[in-house]
């Protein structure tokens, strides 16, 4: 544990010479107070240069877990360095849940939240949106604390690592719940995109996966509260899948969360993969735009309608709906969005020109790609879109007057243009 080299796909070699693993808040405060440039860490799961830095990074995993749930009011206070794998049981063990879940628990959520990353459900906002109060460590080495009402909150969850380095979070929570996960495959593509709404909303928490290959849709992943009236036999023109699945068809499921309408906890049912299961080290690349809901059956036919140029580079797509928020920098800022996921084979030469043609596609529809995802989009193609930004850009103007904290994807992407 003395230095971490590498983001998880191995592709990006980070530049920074040192790893800074403080244990306690007030190391990390000496950390800050002595560097120049400093970028926070997490499980490394960025497929850009988000995290890269020519200082120190640094990274929360020595700080002693904290998760302190306090009944009153349903919110529970964790360190910065624990992951969704490490909360959630002891959550449900106390007879408490979080709303929503990504795909993969094992990612820490201080990560997650600063880059808006999600779950699906047209009702569900972000993960960033749990966030009730934060704290974190800024240029000057001070210890900062917000909470939902004060005037910054909303600049400062989705934060990209540019106010300073995270310590604590404070999360909603709701109670305990059991979700049974039912899988659909071979959807008819025509009666996907004719009845998108519905379909989406037809569970708790509902995903596509798709190859884009012909007039069908791979497989409808559904994760549905265990009273809900059960599913039926056929839906949307596709069948319930006889076995167990895997989100890319005909891989081995080992390693996916129960199906087949067997019931269980909300943290093994509403991710797509199980706790423990995903490896050290991804040998995939991952792209995710974001588009306005109502615009999410034309950006389905302009997808398909290229669907050879995304071929031989795609492993899968996912589709997913997210509801709308208000913090500053979050990619479903004040509007109701689908979510349209790539995984690419860890083949730039392939993947490069898929990319470009997915983003000419996705133009008309004022795409926002994920801020740890691979995009080739310039800054002016999506920064109108974030109607805040101005206001992002002073926050951390008073909070890193120096830069301490800032690199070069984002003075690229966020305050270069």
């Amino acid at each position: 544990m003395n230095r971490i080299t590498h983001n998880w796909a191995e592709h990006i070699a980070f530049a920074a010479a040192h790893t800074h693993f403080p244990r306690t808040v007030a190391e990390l405060q000496d950390t800050v107070r002595t560097a120049t440039r400093l970028r926070p860490i997490g499980a490394r799961h960025s497929f850009n240069d988000i995290a890269d830095t020519p200082g120190g990074i640094v990274s929360l995993r020595a700080l002693e877990r904290r998760i302190e749930i306090d009944t009153a009011s349903r919110t529970v206070t964790v360190d910065a360095g624990i992951t969704y794998a490490q909360l959630c049981p002891v959550l449900d063990r106390a007879g408490w849940a979080l709303f929503n879940l990504g795909s993969i628990p094992d990612f820490t959520i201080v990560g997650a939240v600063a880059t808006a990353t999600h779950g699906s459900g047209n009702t569900s906002r972000n993960l960033a949106a749990s966030v009730a109060a934060l704290e974190f460590v800024d240029a000057t080495g001070a210890l900062v604390r917000l909470a939902r009402g004060d005037a910054d909150f909303d600049g400062a969850v989705v934060g990209l690592g540019a106010l300073g380095i995270v310590t604590t979070l404070t999360l909603d929570l709701v109670p305990r719940f059991e979700v049974r996960q039912n899988v659909y495959h071979g959807l008819d593509f025509e009666r996907v995109v004719g009845a998108f709404d519905a379909l989406m909303g037809s569970a708790y928490s509902v995903s596509l996966f798709t190859h884009w290959n012909g007039v069908r849709v791979d497989q409808a992943w559904l994760k549905g509260l265990a009273d809900a009236p059960p599913p039926p036999a056929e839906f949307f023109g596709g069948r319930a899948a006889p076995a167990e699945s895997s989100p890319v068809m005909g891989r081995d499921p080992a390693g996916t969360t129960g199906q087949l309408g067997v019931v269980g906890p909300w943290y093994d049912r509403l991710t797509h993969a199980r706790i423990g299961a995903i490896p050290e080290i991804g040998y995939e690349y991952q792209s995710e735009y974001f588009v306005a809901r109502h615009h999410a059956g034309a950006a389905m036919r302009a997808i398909h309608a290229i669907e050879t140029q995304l071929h031989p580079a795609l492993v899968v797509a996912e589709i997913r709906t997210i509801a709308a928020d208000d913090l500053w920098l979050s990619v479903n800022h004040g509007e109701d969005s689908v979510g349209f996921h790539f995984s690419w084979l860890r083949d730039w030469a392939a993947v490069q020109p898929a990319l470009a043609a997915l983003e000419a596609a996705l133009a008309p529809f004022a795409p926002r790609p994920h801020w740890g995802k691979l995009f080739l989009l310039p800054p002016e193609a999506f920064l109108p879109r974030y109607p805040r930004l101005a206001d992002f850009r002073a926050l951390a103007g008073r909070h890193d007057p120096s830069g301490k904290f800032r690199n070069a994807f984002l003075d690229r992407n966020v305050f270069g243009a």
